[in-house]
């Protein structure tokens, strides 16, 4: 089993690789980046003769495809908006594709490509990182044991880190999206767009996490809950976070920034030069990311001081009774998730376990066995029922 894991030397990438490289079913990892430097660290520190660092630009579209072939899944660890132009790429390799999510928008477009996939006998799961992906089939789980489905309430809770931490907790580019993009929400059967920073609500974790603040924010699996389950009479959808992992005082100057216009995309003329305000942003708070080092979990070591656990409330009826299913998935191994979740969904598809076609994942793969793939792990669901005496 050959694994193309496409942005493998970036911050989530590196811990697919990770996770890739210590299952027995893979035989060969492919860190494919255009940073080989980066590449080579990761792969000096994973220290596994499964891994091969392979240098790859995603705009060679030629060269793209035949570095592709002969692999049996594309693990895109990439920035998002090139996810449509990988899958296109996959679909002239022949080669299976999972990703860590298209911020709704991108994932509405992707699965676009569903008869494509289909016609050539190719299969890909969107949206597996840990968010999208855990939720979908947490829901997933509840749906299959629930007659109708009223609300699905997603909550991502991420241990807050110390107030005076600058550094960004994933791909900055993303975390800008999230912050200055309206959420979407699924309310009252219909998409509603909201303020950034809206719909606050104190939700309690399970330790070492308890309460916490959360807010809306832009995600993906609000664009294929409702349409997945439609038929089971969804009316209200959501998906909320506290800071996206960052120190709430690093968001505020983001916003700061943002409302004096440093995160928009329209050029400026800077001196007789072209500008892109949110490029010069990006490039500047490059440096502001937790390095791979911070990330993958250390063979020996203890793991980082962190915690993450993801929840999401289905509340429907069973038989004519009210019943709430609440599914939290905790860890508190580091960013290990974002990684392992499309590391299970690529062996997945490498094995045949997915049928042809695009899917997010509530609609193709198995809660019960995609849990105790992660119980492996040391990351543990449990399941919650509440309901009348």
């Amino acid at each position: 089993m050959r694994i193309f894991v496409l942005g493998g030397a970036g911050k989530m990438g590196c811990i697919s690789v990770q996770s890739l490289a210590m299952d027995d079913r893979v035989d060969e990892v492919i860190i494919a980046d255009i940073n080989t430097e980066q590449a080579q660290i990761v792969a000096d520190y994973i220290d596994s003769p499964k891994i091969k660092v392979q240098k790859v630009d995603i705009t060679d579209e030629e060269n793209f495809v035949t570095a592709l072939k002969g692999s049996d899944v594309c693990l895109n660890a990439a920035i998002y908006y090139m996810n449509l132009n990988v899958m296109e790429a996959c679909l002239k390799a022949g080669v299976h594709y999972t990703d860590m999510g298209g911020l709704f928008y991108g994932t509405r477009e992707q699965l676009k490509l569903h008869a494509r996939f289909a016609a050539e006998g190719l299969s890909a799961v969107l949206c597996m990182g840990s968010a999208p992906g855990v939720p979908n089939i947490q829901t997933r789980y509840a749906a299959d044991r629930l007659d109708s489905i009223e609300s699905i309430r997603i909550y991502d809770g991420i241990k807050p880190p110390a107030p005076d931490d600058p550094r960004f907790s994933y791909a900055v580019p993303t975390i800008l999206d999230e912050l200055t993009v309206d959420p979407m929400v699924f309310e009252n059967g219909e998409f509603v767009a909201k303020p950034p920073l809206s719909g606050f609500e104190d939700y309690w974790f399970e330790p070492p996490l308890g309460m916490i603040p959360m807010h809306l924010s832009l995600h993906s699996e609000v664009a294929t809950l409702p349409v997945t389950f439609k038929d089971m009479g969804v009316k209200e959808c959501f998906f909320k976070i506290n800071y996206w992992g960052m120190a709430k005082n690093t968001v505020e100057k983001i916003r700061v920034l943002t409302d004096y216009g440093f995160t928009n995309a329209e050029p400026v003329n800077v001196k007789g030069i072209s500008v892109a305000p949110r490029d010069l942003a990006i490039s500047l708070l490059a440096d502001y990311v937790h390095s791979a080092d911070d990330l993958l979990a250390p063979p020996t070591a203890e793991p980082p001081d962190w915690a993450k656990e993801i929840v999401t409330e289905i509340r429907g009826t069973k038989d004519g009774e009210d019943i709430t299913y609440r599914l939290g998935t905790l860890t508190c191994k580091g960013a290990l998730p974002t990684g392992l979740a499309p590391a299970i969904a690529a062996i997945w598809l490498a094995e045949g376990r997915v049928e042809p076609g695009v899917y997010p994942p509530e609609a193709c793969l198995d809660p019960e066995d995609f849990f105790k793939e992660l119980e492996k792990r040391d990351i543990i669901t449990k399941v919650t029922v509440t309901q009348k005496i």
